[in-house]
């Protein structure tokens, strides 16, 4: 997902009329589709960089300047962006070039960590701050701490499960005696859980409070559904503490901020089919 050729220029005043933003990649920022190292939904993510929670999202530029400045560039081009991203993703290029009047504005530095550098220029840095801004210009943008067990952590750690949904349940058809069920009937015994007889009790407070998104809608985001195999759907819902992916003809994995780098299987049982179409039925889908 690199276009180290592309240049995006006139990005905002903090940003040289006569400079050039180098771009390395580019991320979506809907209520479908964000980058959930950012918060437990659309709205969290949005405040995470200062920005208004738009219904229609945003694109997020990230590039280098020609002093190797990091950027992010967030423009109101949505479907633009898309297109970027899923021509990279084909191996495909592609110039992403918004123009002048879909860009929101240039923030300093990166949300989310990034791989690769524009050839030519400094290494990626953080940009020089603004001597006009009388010390209130934002902060740099940085990603999330990942490096310790958190929300952060948790959220990405769903996201790579629900990403390779195969080779996580793979494991548990592996284990012997992990048949699906709910959490309030068994649990695997040999599947990776906490220190503890039965199911950790975090997971029927969990349920408790997918169930309640139910009768209280939450934020846009916080409940997400996407394309599964077959008929089915992929689901990705958060809450405080707390991160869930499922597929709606099959089990639940569980993430608990208490329970650092544990993945807790919820078995199927009688009432995880009807939680999953329901939150399905509320969530938010790709366009």
């Amino acid at each position: 997902m690199t276009d180290e050729e592309n240049a995006v220029t006139g990005t905002d005043e903090a940003v040289a009329d006569d400079d050039a933003l180098y771009v390395l990649t580019a991320i979506l920022l809907t209520p479908a589709q964000f980058p959930s190292v950012l918060g437990d939904d659309y709205p969290a993510a949005c405040a995470a960089l200062g920005l208004e929670p738009y219904a229609e999202g945003y694109g997020l530029v990230l590039g280098q300047d020609s002093d190797g400045a990091r950027w992010t560039v967030v423009v109101d081009d949505v479907s633009l962006v898309a297109v970027a991203i899923a021509s990279w993703d084909c191996g495909m290029e592609y110039d992403l070039s918004p123009d002048d009047g879909s860009v929101v504005c240039a923030l300093p530095g990166w949300p989310l960590a990034v791989a690769v550098a524009a050839p030519g220029v400094p290494a990626p840095h953080d940009p020089e701050p603004d001597p006009e801004a009388d010390g209130e210009a934002p902060a740099p943008l940085s990603p999330p701490d990942t490096e310790v067990w958190g929300p952060a952590q948790r959220r990405l750690g769903a996201d790579a499960i629900a990403s390779q949904w195969a080779a996580w349940r793979a494991q548990m058809d592996d284990a012997p005696g992990a048949a699906p069920d709910d959490p309030k009937d068994s649990a695997p015994d040999d599947a990776p859980q906490p220190q503890s007889p039965g199911p950790h009790p975090g997971i029927r407070l969990a349920l408790d409070e997918a169930r309640a998104y139910l009768e209280d809608p939450p934020p846009p985001g916080r409940i997400r559904s996407s394309f599964a195999s077959g008929d089915a759907r992929m689901i990705r819902a958060d809450g405080p503490g707390w991160s869930m992916v499922a597929r709606t003809d099959d089990i639940a994995f569980m993430l608990l901020d208490e329970v650092p780098g544990e993945i807790l299987p919820v078995r199927r049982g009688p009432e995880l089919p009807g939680l999953l179409k329901a939150l399905d039925a509320i969530a938010v889908r790709p366009s």
